[in-house]
C-alpha cells in the first residue's frame, strides 16, 4: 500500500475511511465547514511538521472548506478528485470514490509554486485550448484538469490554478494533444 508523507486533511470519518482503504496515510477531519480551534491547531501541526494534502469534496462545500484552509496554509498540496468519480446514488464525497481513483489524486497532488515565476497562462492561452468561449470549453477543462490533477473549475479559477500550481506548457500541450486525439 502506498505511503503518503503528509497528513491528508478530509472533511469527515467516512472519508478518512476512504483514505485508509487506499494508502497508508494519516487524516485530520474538519468536520465540515465550521473547523473548530482545536481542529485548526492540529491542522498547524501537521502543516509544520509533515505538510499537508487539502482532499475535500468536489463539491461546493467542499471548495469552501478548501479555501478556508489555503487562506491560513498557502503552501498546502492540493489533491483533486472529478464529481463523479465520487458520486454514489446522488452522494458527491470522497467517501463515494474508488481506491484506486484516491490514490491517482493523491499522486497528482500539487502545492503552490514558489519560483517566483510571473504567471504565465493568461485567458488568451485559455481561448487558444479552448478552455473558454466556446460550447466545449468546460468539457475540455475537466478533461485537462483530470489529466493535469487540478481539479474541474470555471475559467478563471482553472486559468489560476495552472498558474498557481506551476504547469508548464509543455505539460498542456501534450494533455491537449492526447485529449484531443482521443476525439475530446
Amino acid at each position: 500500500m502506498n505511503k503518503i508523507r503528509e497528513t491528508i486533511v478530509v472533511e469527515g470519518r467516512d472519508d478518512t475511511a476512504a483514505i485508509k482503504r487506499s494508502v497508508d496515510a494519516l487524516t485530520i477531519e474538519t468536520h465540515g465547514f465550521g473547523i473548530r480551534q482545536e481542529t485548526w491547531d492540529l491542522i498547524e501541526q501537521a502543516y509544520m511538521k509533515t505538510g499537508i494534502i487539502v482532499f475535500t469534496d468536489p463539491d461546493h462545500a467542499g471548495e469552501q472548506i478548501r479555501r478556508r484552509i489555503l487562506a491560513r496554509f498557502p503552501e498546502a498540496k492540493e489533491a483533486f478528485l472529478d464529481a463523479e468519480l465520487a458520486e454514489k446514488d446522488g452522494d458527491i464525497g470522497i467517501e463515494n470514490a474508488s481506491p484506486e481513483s484516491i490514490r491517482k489524486a493523491l499522486e497528482k497532488a500539487r502545492s503552490t509554486r514558489d519560483d517566483g515565476r510571473a504567471e504565465e497562462f493568461t485567458m488568451a492561452d485559455m481561448a487558444a485550448w479552448r478552455l473558454t468561449g466556446t460550447a466545449d470549453a468546460a468539457a475540455r477543462r475537466k478533461a485537462l484538469g483530470r489529466v493535469l490533477g487540478v481539479g474541474t473549475a470555471n475559467s478563471k479559477t482553472f486559468l489560476a490554478r495552472l498558474n498557481k500550481f506551476g504547469i508548464t506548457r509543455e505539460q498542456i500541450d501534450g494533455a491537449i494533444l492526447t485529449f484531443d486525439d482521443q476525439g475530446h
